[in-house]
């Protein structure tokens, strides 16, 4: 059999001792494939040099014949040592048993060596990367009797592997064949070799979960509702329709004397950016007792699209207590925007809704610590924001109540919009 990779396949089939040698003539084997020059595929045939290109092709070649394009083709050492190393696990471990044999490149890729010991052992019968020998291409048949120079033989020219032949073999089928130009499969060959084996896009670029944000858009459905409804013309006194149009935000502190924001010191406080002990405060007041009712005014600066800076002026009413509160009249829970909680329940207990839970659904919670201090547990399931004072920086203390005014306007604007001023 003259076609080296029949040959091959055959003899692996009948399970004939393949040998190597190191020269056609030399008798005696080689131990190992790397140090060999020739092959022999059986006891009774010739030795092949294990550079014979057989009729494998390349991954991204379009050459069909060997004799043309040698370097298009897997060479006969390559495929057997695919066949060698069936056993390996993975495609890593292939690869690096390659170089151990001489291989740094041209041996058969991982992708197609199963597919290749499969036909080699006759699992499969036909294997798409082996080209077809010449008498297959052109579906010519020889019959008994024909003489050897009219014959068209099925197979390539045998001197091409190393063989001799006594006759004048033809190889020119009657199909034309298609011959890939030099210059395109020069550049093929690079594309290849620079090539890295990839999983499927659709693993690579999707993830196996589904990204859902239904539950997100659930949360804020009811917010956006209430913000496309301020906006409408005349929304504000639909939603209010028995308070006056001139009525200002309500923010409660916590009465209680260990707080660290009273009655005492809160409008420097929240007023101009400076934090004093309540005690200092107090003793600073011509009356030991502190007002009820303390009146807070804020100046804020808007810049329009086109460059243009405005300063306008709310005004806020600060309380400690319901009986404080009680002078706004029936409706004044809905004017309440803040509540600053010292992390004692006991203060919610005079109040509209006396659950914190609920209490800070309808408000908005700010707990105020020492920065300092250690966690408190007790507020962690409480909807409040937490802001930390510094014992002894008072230049922090602007950047402190300017995220307070951040986020209580925030809060303002998504669920009590018709209280936002200027």
């Amino acid at each position: 059999m003259s076609d080296p990779l029949l040959a091959l396949r055959q003899s692996i089939k009948s399970k004939s001792p393949i040998t190597y040698t190191s020269s056609p003539s030399s008798a005696d084997p080689c131990p190992t494939l790397s140090a060999a020059s020739h092959i022999l595929l059986s006891p009774s045939s010739q030795p092949l040099p294990k550079s014979t290109p057989t009729r494998l092709r390349k991954q991204g070649s379009t050459s069909t014949d060997p004799s043309l394009n040698p370097d298009d083709f897997y060479a006969l050492d390559a495929v057997l040592l695919a066949w060698l190393l069936r056993d390996a696990a993975t495609g890593g471990e292939y690869m690096k048993m390659a170089r151990e044999n001489g291989f740094a490149v041209g041996f058969v890729s991982v992708t197609e060596r199963k597919s290749l010991v499969d036909w080699l052992e006759g699992k499969i019968e036909q294997y798409e990367s082996i080209v077809p020998l010449v008498g297959e291409l052109s579906g010519s048949t020889t019959p008994p009797g024909t003489p050897p120079h009219s014959r068209t033989t099925s197979s390539v020219p045998s001197a091409l592997y190393g063989v001799g032949s006594s006759g004048d073999v033809s190889t020119s089928p009657t199909k034309r064949r298609y011959v890939a130009d030099a210059a395109d499969v020069e550049v093929v060959k690079k594309i290849k070799q620079n090539e890295i084996e990839l999983r499927d896009r659709n693993t690579v670029l999707r993830g196996t979960k589904p990204n859902n944000f239904s539950a997100i858009r659930n949360v804020y459905a009811d917010k956006l509702k209430k913000m496309k409804e301020a906006n409408k013309p005349g929304a504000a006194s639909a939603s209010t329709p028995t308070t006056p149009e001139n009525m200002y935000p309500i923010i409660m502190i916590s009465s209680s004397p260990t707080a660290l924001i009273t009655m005492h010191n809160v409008k420097r406080f929240l007023q101009e950016s400076v934090f004093e002990p309540s005690t200092t405060a107090r003793s600073r007041s011509s009356s030991s007792r502190a007002e009820d009712l303390i009146p807070i005014y804020r100046s804020r600066s808007h810049i329009s699209p086109s460059g243009q800076e405005t300063t306008s002026h709310a005004r806020y009413f600060v309380v400690d207590g319901v009986e404080a509160l009680g002078k706004f009249g029936p409706d004044a829970w809905d004017r309440v925007v803040a509540v600053m909680t010292t992390g004692q329940a006991w203060q919610f207990r005079p109040y509209k809704w006396s659950d914190p839970r609920v209490l800070f659904h309808h408000v908005k919670g700010f707990y105020f610590k020492w920065s300092n201090d250690p966690p408190n547990n007790t507020i962690k399931d409480w909807n409040v924001t937490e802001l930390k004072i510094d014992p002894s920086r008072r230049h922090v203390d602007k950047a402190v109540v300017a995220h307070f005014w951040k986020t209580l306007d925030a809060w303002v604007m998504s669920n009590k919009p018709w209280l936002m001023q200027g």
